[in-house]
């Protein structure tokens, strides 16, 4: 197995969507941070196999990576100083020494959500739309010592899969005192709809690993399979919930603004606060590969 995200340059970019004072760790947090490292390895589970993900979904992980079940999952999020997070169904780390990314695995309950927007939508008023709720969010966060964020623009452009139903979208998005030149960490995000709600695989890399890492989740996407009765194709309409919003919603936070600002902020707090987890290597010290080279080395006095 490999080391969790090792590389300092990525973390401090993880720090940058903080709060003032979210570094400051006693030597209690330090130990907590250790403690769910090892539960969370201990606890993953090695592809190739498959993952079950609540009552909704299989996924096929593939070999070259390793799946941190939810409680794991939450307990090492929140040593690093996420929220709770109750979508949350697990992580996806690759195995190998020189990948540094990670996905996060959520499942949102919100009902059907309908897909004729995706015919018609302007990708273009879509981004308008994503930075105007990001400005609207400032203030508020703000109030509560988040840096201000600002959209740069796509680093994927919505492309969503009517016959898959699938949907995949990224964008840059940074602080305001950040320099250009800066390499920036973004999510990757891809939806799998389902009768439900959907399934959110989102990676988490740095901007110019993308196109490098982008293959790991969409590779994972195309082995996500809703079991039946649960698959998109099962929604009936005389009894299932339909969601209170559109596709699109997904990606311009339309839904979010109309449903009112706190709920924007919250949005983007939660979507850019799992980079923390990244901030492992300023923390750990490579705490993954010393567990590694622990459990190497057991299992060699076994086959001795």
């Amino acid at each position: 197995m490999r080391a969790f995200l090792s590389r300092l340059s990525l973390a401090a970019s993880a720090l940058l969507f903080l709060p003032a004072g979210a570094c400051a760790q006693t030597a209690e947090a330090r130990q907590e941070i250790e403690a769910a490292a090892r539960a969370a390895y201990a606890a993953a589970q090695a592809g190739p196999t498959d993952v079950k993900l609540a009552d909704q979904a299989v996924v096929h992980l593939p070999e070259r990576m390793l799946f941190v079940p939810r409680p794991q999952a939450e307990r090492l999020m929140q040593a690093y100083g996420n929220g709770k997070d109750a979508t949350l169904l697990g992580l996806v780390m690759p195995k190998a020494d020189d990948e540094d990314w990670v996905i996060t695995v959520n499942f949102e309950k919100a009902g059907y959500i309908k897909d004729d927007d995706a015919r018609n939508w302007n990708v273009s008023e879509l981004l308008t739309s994503l930075r105007e709720g990001t400005e609207q969010s400032n203030e508020e966060r703000r109030k509560l010592g988040f840096p201000e964020l600002t959209v740069d623009g796509w680093v994927q452009a919505p492309r969503y899969d009517s016959a898959t139903q699938r949907l995949v979208w990224s964008v840059a998005a940074r602080h305001k005192k950040a320099g250009l030149s800066e390499d920036p960490t973004v999510n990757y995000n891809t939806y799998a709809l389902g009768r439900d709600g959907y399934i959110t695989l989102d990676l988490i890399t740095q901007k110019s690993a993308v196109p490098k890492d982008k293959g790991a989740v969409l590779a994972l996407l195309d082995n996500l399979e809703y079991v039946e009765g649960k698959r998109y194709a099962d929604f009936n309409a005389s009894t299932d919930k339909v969601a209170e919003y559109g596709l699109a919603a997904l990606v311009a936070g339309v839904a979010a603004k109309k449903l009112g600002l706190f709920a924007v902020i919250a949005a983007f707090v939660a979507k850019f606060a799992k980079v923390f987890v990244l901030a492992a290597a300023a923390l750990g010290g490579g705490l993954w590969k010393r567990l590694r080279g622990k459990k190497e080395k057991a299992q060699d006095s076994q086959q001795a």
